[in-house]
């Protein structure tokens, strides 16, 4: 079993994520920003990841601290969890429809970090409740990606001006996506680069 624990503690922030990612999609997430929840519970759902999150931030200066930093802690437990990620598939990819939003993920989990994100966000308006906005889910992927140490290319066909339609369908397909870049082939005896090693 893969599994991870990580703590992070900053002036900031104070987060635990505890992951296994040979799980059955169960959750337990609480970064008092009800949005991400609810899309960390579909990513985990999607990609069959147990995930347990628990998070405190300043929320009373904003939510961007607290959203960075739980996409930070995310990407460590990942990479952690992978180990030498010796059998891995290392790639995978997947295109998911909502509405008139269509997200295509693709992820390469290489050791080296690369995000790809060209959207703006206009016309999508803030979730009228806490705030959040389009950009905050860039900076979400965009510090995930760097530490679980991934190629991640997110494309959009087009954005709705529901800020939930729009993103639903990309941490859906993030999760298939990373669900198959994490699985193990039988075939591969060692790790999955001509290089021998992923950083």
């Amino acid at each position: 079993m893969r599994k991870s624990q990580i703590k992070r503690k900053t002036k900031e922030t104070d987060i635990t994520v505890k992951l296994n990612i040979d799980g059955a999609g169960k959750t337990k997430i609480n970064t008092s920003i009800g949005i991400l929840d609810h899309m960390l519970e579909l990513f985990a759902f999607h990609g069959l990841f147990d995930l347990e999150i628990a998070a405190k931030g300043d929320l009373k200066v904003d939510i961007h601290h607290t959203n960075e930093d739980v996409g930070i802690v995310l990407g460590q437990a990942f990479k952690k969890a992978l180990g030498a990620k010796k059998g891995i598939r290392r790639f995978g990819s997947s295109s998911v429809p909502m509405e008139n939003v269509v997200a295509n993920v693709a992820v390469d989990i290489s050791g080296r970090a690369h995000f790809t994100w060209p959207l703006d966000g206009a016309g999508v308006a803030p979730d009228k409740k806490e705030g959040y906005e389009f950009e905050y889910a860039k900076h979400f992927f965009d510090a995930f990606s760097k530490n679980l140490g991934a190629n991640l290319n997110i494309m959009v066909s087009s954005t709705n001006p529901d800020l939930h339609t729009t993103l639903e369908p990309i941490f859906k397909a993030l999760g298939i996506a990373l669900d198959q870049a994490t699985q193990i082939d039988p075939r591969r005896k060692g790790v999955p680069s001509t290089k021998g090693v992923i950083d």
